[in-house]
């Protein structure tokens, strides 16, 4: 029987190839000094019902509000519409629009910033992903056997680490390993919490799932965060 002190602790491991989440850093909080907004989440990001998983609402008072979805003014004009552009620096993942406008989302990166940057494209979308555990992470935690990539994965649903949906950056037709994905634990937005996958609100991937379209560049910005001690 999976226990909900299993899956947090799953979870701090998680990894699909690339993506591994590590916690988050105090140094880089402290960094950033930004206080949480305590006021009422807006209504997108309430309780959702999807596939048959009842996906909770977003707790207010844990996701600043400068990371809550929103329009805003393209700050990326030189991008075609349905470009994503990542900003591991200010932990924002754009989707260009048409018309001047491009829909924000705040997301969590990398421990030490993302490690990979460069241009990609989503070669593939999975709702609802299966999680496999590599054989090194497997060779670490013993614990994770049930979940090693020979014995299937983990099934999807909301203990699963990758959320509710899994986006695939490829390049050059190689997967790069790195996944923009869901993620159950709200306080990691706005974070250095991984080793490299994007991780957004379950709420803001599911949006961001319908509107990418097939094969949607993707700009991962280099990051100037400073390595940080484990």
């Amino acid at each position: 029987m999976i226990t909900r002190r299993f899956f947090l602790g799953a979870a701090s491991m998680a990894a699909l190839s690339g993506c591994t989440t590590t916690g988050s850093s105090p140094d880089t909080n402290k960094t950033l000094s930004i206080e949480p907004d305590t006021g009422v989440m807006p209504a997108a990001y309430g309780p959702v019902l999807d596939n048959g998983y009842a996906i909770p609402a977003v707790p207010a008072g844990v996701v600043p509000k400068q990371y809550w979805r929103q329009r805003v003014a393209n700050p990326f004009p030189e991008e075609v519409a349905g470009t994503i552009i990542i900003d591991p620096n200010a932990f924002y993942l754009h989707l260009v629009e048409d018309g001047g406008t491009a829909m924000r989302y705040g997301v969590g990166v990398g421990k030490q910033g993302f490690s990979w940057s460069g241009d990609a494209v989503i070669q593939y979308k999975r709702k609802w992903p299966t999680w496999k555990a590599p054989d090194d992470m497997v060779a670490r935690n013993p614990k994770l056997e049930p979940y090693s990539v020979a014995n299937g994965g983990m099934e999807p649903g909301l203990m699963n680490p990758l959320g509710a949906r899994a986006l695939y950056l490829f390049q050059n037709g190689e997967d790069t390993l790195y996944r923009l994905h869901g993620n159950p634990e709200a306080n990691s937005i706005g974070k250095a919490v991984s080793s490299g996958c994007i991780r957004l609100l379950n709420q803001d991937i599911i949006d961001l799932y319908e509107r990418v379209r097939p094969r949607a560049k993707v700009i991962v910005r280099r990051s100037s965060m400073p390595a940080m001690l484990t």
